[in-house]
Order: C-alpha cells, then sequence, then structure tokens
C-alpha cells in the first residue's frame, strides 16, 4: 500500500471517499507505522488498538460521506485529556492506572466526526515542562534528531505527527505547549484563543491558561481539526459563547493589506541569531507578499516568566490537591494512618517538576505572601494583556518566534530549571493575555526546524490561518521531512 502517512487529511478523506482504501485499511497503516517507529520516536503512551480498528470496521459499515471530512482519520491524543476507558495518566506515576469513565468534550467532539483515536502520546508529567522529559513513563524523541528533545509539554503530539505515525494530534498548551514543540519538529501547532475550545475532561494543570489545541503537518488540516473542537460547553464555565466560523474560509484570501507587528522585544537578546535571520526573512515574505510589517513594543513581556510561575504554579497547587491517594490513581503501600496516605501516595506519585511547582505556587498563595506575589502576579498580567491591546488597535497580527532556539539535546536542561523555564519567554505572554497563537515551520538553523510564531486577536484565528496559508504556500519549508519520513534536511 502506497505511504498513507505522506498524505493530507483532504487526499486521505478523497481516498476514503473513493473507496480506493477502508477507515480499517488506514487505521490498521497507522497503527503499523506507529509499532515500526516507536522504537526511534517514543512518542506513545498507550496505543488503542484493538478499540481503534473496531470503531474503523464500524464506521467502514457505515459509510464515509463526502461532507464528513475528518471521518476514519486516526488522530492522536495528549494523554492529559480525558479518554472513556482508556488508560489516561497525564505521563505521572500518580496516575499510572487510571482509566476514566467518562470522555472530554474534546473526544465527544472527536467521536461526533468519526475521527480514530489510535493512542495516548507522551507529554511533560501533568503538563509541567518544556521537554517531555519529566514524563514518568518515557523520553520522546524529536523526529529530526533522536538526540534531541522534542519540546513540551505537547512533545508526543509532536513528534508523532512529524515523524508520519499519526496526521493530526490534540496537545494542551499552558504556557507554549504546543506552539514549541511544533516548533521544533517542523510542523503546525495552533493554541487557540482561550474559551474557544472546552476544558471539560482536560486534566487541570492551570485552569485560566490551559488550552487544547491541533497538530498538523499543514495549515489546512490543523483548520479543519479546529473546526471539529471548537464550540460552547456547558460542562465548562470558562467556555466561550461566541459562534464558531469556518477557520478555512479565508486560506486563499492572502495577506495583501493585512498589517503586522513585529514586537522588537521578540528579537532581543538570547535570540539564536539563526533563529532571528529564520524570522526576519519569513517577515520579508510577508511583505513581498503585499502585508505591511512594522517593529511594535510589547514591554512588560519581558515579565511574563515570572508572572507565568508564579500564577501557573498558584493554580497547580490548588488543582492537584485532588491526588490525594484515596479515590483514584497510584495509593502508597506501608502506610500507618490518614496522612501517611496523603504524603506518601503525593511523596511518590509526583516527579520533581510537579513538586517544584507545587510547592511554588502554594508558597505564592501563602498567607503574608500572597499579596506579595500572585496579587502583584495578576496585576502585571493585567499589564501584558494592555500591550497586546495596544498594538491590535493598529495591527491585524503579530509575528515573532516561537522559541528563541532550536531544539536542544536530551538532558541538557533537564537539571536547569531556571534556563528551562525562560524557553517559553516568546509563548507565555499569549497565555497570560487569553489570545490565541500558532507555530508554523519557518525555516532552519543548524540543521533543525524553526516556527513562525503568530498571535491573533481574541477569537480571530481566522486570519491567523489566513497569513498562515499564504506564508505555506509562498514557500516549502511545511515539505522539508526529517529522515525517519524520508527525508535529510
Amino acid at each position: 500500500m502506497e505511504k498513507l502517512y505522506d498524505k493530507n487529511l483532504s487526499d486521505l478523506h478523497d481516498l476514503l471517499v473513493s473507496k480506493e482504501i477502508t477507515a480499517t485499511d488506514l487505521t490498521a497503516a497507522t497503527i503499523a507505522r506507529i509499532k515500526e517507529t516507536e522504537p526511534k520516536v517514543e512518542a506513545f503512551i498507550t496505543v488503542n488498538e484493538e478499540k481503534a480498528l473496531a470503531q474503523a470496521k464500524a464506521l467502514d459499515l457505515k459509510g464515509i460521506t463526502e461532507d464528513n471530512i475528518l471521518a476514519g482519520i486516526p488522530i492522536g491524543i495528549k494523554d492529559n485529556i480525558v479518554t472513556k476507558d482508556i488508560l489516561t495518566t497525564a505521563a505521572s506515576k500518580i496516575l499510572s492506572n487510571f482509566e476514566p469513565v467518562y470522555d472530554a468534550t474534546v473526544m465527544d467532539k472527536v467521536y461526533q466526526t468519526d475521527m480514530i483515536p489510535v493512542g495516548k502520546l507522551n507529554m511533560d508529567e501533568f503538563a509541567m515542562g518544556g521537554s517531555s522529559e519529566t514524563s514518568y513513563f518515557k523520553k520522546t524523541k524529536n523526529a529530526w534528531d533522536e538526540t534531541k528533545v522534542p519540546g513540551g509539554s505537547s512533545g508526543g503530539s509532536a513528534a508523532a505527527v512529524a515523524a508520519g505515525q499519526v496526521p493530526v494530534s490534540l496537545g494542551s498548551d499552558t504556557g507554549g505547549s504546543i506552539r514549541q514543540p511544533a516548533a521544533f519538529n517542523g510542523i503546525v501547532g495552533m493554541k487557540p484563543t482561550y474559551g474557544r475550545v472546552s476544558r471539560f475532561g482536560l486534566i487541570a494543570f492551570a485552569s485560566s491558561l490551559d488550552q487544547i489545541g491541533p497538530l498538523t503537518r499543514n495549515v489546512k488540516d490543523n483548520a479543519l481539526t479546529l473546526n471539529a473542537i471548537s464550540g460552547y460547553d456547558e460542562k465548562d464555565g470558562t467556555s466561550s459563547g461566541i459562534s464558531v466560523p469556518d477557520f478555512t474560509a479565508n486560506l486563499e484570501k492572502g495577506v495583501k493589506g493585512l498589517k503586522i507587528g513585529l514586537p522588537k522585544e521578540y528579537l532581543g537578546e538570547g535570540v539564536d541569531p539563526g533563529v532571528k535571520a529564520a524570522i526576519e526573512k519569513a517577515a520579508a515574505t510577508f511583505e513581498k507578499l503585499g502585508a505591511t510589517v512594522e517593529e511594535v513594543s510589547l514591554p512588560h513581556s519581558k515579565y511574563g516568566v515570572a508572572v507565568y510561575y508564579i500564577i501557573a504554579s498558584s493554580e497547580a497547587s490548588s488543582n492537584l490537591q485532588r491526588f490525594d491517594g484515596i479515590r483514584y490513581g497510584f495509593r502508597a503501600e506501608d502506610v500507618a494512618n490518614l496522612e501517611d496516605v496523603y504524603v506518601k501516595s503525593r511523596s511518590e506519585g509526583f516527579g520533581t517538576e510537579v513538586k517544584r511547582r507545587i510547592m511554588l505556587g502554594t508558597f505564592s498563595l501563602s498567607a503574608g505572601y500572597y499579596d506579595a506575589y500572585f496579587k502583584k502576579a495578576g496585576q502585571v498580567r493585567t499589564l501584558i494583556k494592555q500591550d497586546f491591546d495596544k498594538v491590535f488597535n493598529d495591527y491585524d497580527l503579530i509575528i515573532g518566534p516561537a522559541s528563541p532556539t532550536v531544539a536542544f539535546g536530551l538532558g541538557e536542561k533537564i537539571n536547569d530549571p531556571i534556563t528551562m523555564y525562560m524557553s517559553d519567554i516568546l509563548t507565555i505572554p499569549v497565555n497570560l493575555a487569553g489570545l490565541p497563537g500558532m507555530s508554523i515551520p519557518a525555516g532552519f538553523s543548524e540543521g533543525l526546524p524553526v516556527g513562525l510564531q503568530i498571535i491573533g486577536k481574541q477569537f480571530d484565528e481566522v486570519t491567523m490561518y489566513q497569513a498562515a496559508a499564504a506564508f505555506e504556500g509562498a514557500t516549502d519549508f511545511h515539505l522539508q521531512k526529517p529522515v525517519i519520513l524520508g527525508g535529510n534536511k
């Protein structure tokens, strides 16, 4: 059979509708591809083979209609998205035996479109990390170079797509956890506006920042997937009732007349020269295509990392209280009393980075420190949002790097939390402001992919996809392939 893993969603759909292949063929080919490449990539915690093939067979009996473009498409799911009767671990020992009794809302939507979940993807434990190295289970490798990290926390979601294991995956983004791994793996990753996609059934890290989004190999596939998973959900108190447009509507429109801001802070100290050169070249490409690109300023973005780690850790310390060794998940043995159950289960069940953030958050919320840290962080968060508002009064989009560096080596930064935290400096402000942000392939440095970050106005993902599609059409970066797909960049 031809290499189905090389095809985009529209081509796969045409093959399914014309009955040249069946959903069972495609699912079986996907699972075979996962088994073939998994020893190198290590992207999956759980492969959902039996249920996926059963779902595919049922779909073949029902038939796939021309208007249901995602029917029969295999999808990988980040392992912090709750899946009924399928192991859901958040890459943590404390949930290593957890099989949920319900589905997340995004999973309901995945099943409604007849997409086929083929497994759960590796990640940083509870989404806390930027390299997928804090996972209890395994260390996922970058699809371009197996000595490099895939980024995090959605490293498995990005590597699986880049390595051709699945055509599309879902990740979550709290401070860059979709965009940075997408950049490191040379694919497209979208963090939608906060509230655009339901968080019901997403294992919470930081509730005011988390957002689920799609990772794909091209812009149109990404827009099609976001169409499927977006919308209001009464089960999520932060879900937006704003109507969902067709995100593919303006993909052919081009960027002529668009005004794009390039913040000077995003190309300053700490950004690798090769990354900076790729982003400047991308800005020139947009100008050639008819957009105006001008330097702007986001002066408070330099405080983003400090603000984020106070707010996110504080929310995490609250959210992770539920993992107590009593109701579900891992429970320590050799306990003498109730306090022992709590202390030992958490001590043995949580990894180092999770413990670090719980302690930082608990400290920030404690009496005597709340005003000095948590309240102050909330005030600076408002200033960061106001910076964006000011720029968006005059500009349609903002661009910059998704990460200050290309993918770094496995083990290189994991023991230096401050350096690791600083690598999210360009993505974090977007989450703090609740804005949509995406990363698209924009070149190479040191033989590794560089991601261009596109930031839009609230609920204006359509314009972001419009600009991303124009850039994609004018370049061939998205067509370059890692060695694992037969390329040799």
